[in-house]
């Protein structure tokens, strides 16, 4: 199952676990964030600020593999090099809020220099 959310964050339920995704197009790095939700519940955030919630933890891992991203933690040297970037020079995007982050979900790189 896979259904939009534009969910408030004031009346989101509280996230178990957080896991940080990204994708490489050209000179542009995209970022997507899975969250596990107390419940088991899975909900993506994507660059574009919308929510998309899955069944379980499994489909939305799924769902990002199958959109090209791969998660952050995940990723070694050689993995970062081919999405155009350096793995000591890149961190999540941080901010206070959903809205404040979302300017952060797509980073310019400039390729092989991070």
């Amino acid at each position: 199952m896979n259904e939009e959310n534009p969910r408030a964050e004031e009346t989101a339920e509280p996230r178990a676990h957080s896991y940080w995704w990204c994708a490489g197009f050209g000179d542009t790095l995209i970022w997507s964030r899975l969250d596990v939700l107390e419940d088991g519940i899975a909900e993506v955030l994507g660059a574009t600020g919308e929510y998309l919630r899955y069944d379980d933890e499994s489909a939305a891992r799924m769902a990002l593999l199958d959109a090209d991203f791969r998660e952050f933690d995940g990723l070694d040297e050689e993995d970062a090099a081919l999405m155009g970037f350096d793995l000591d020079s890149m961190d999540v995007p941080r901010a206070d809020s959903d809205e404040e982050l979302l300017p952060r979900m797509v980073h310019k790189i400039a390729r092989g220099i991070g």
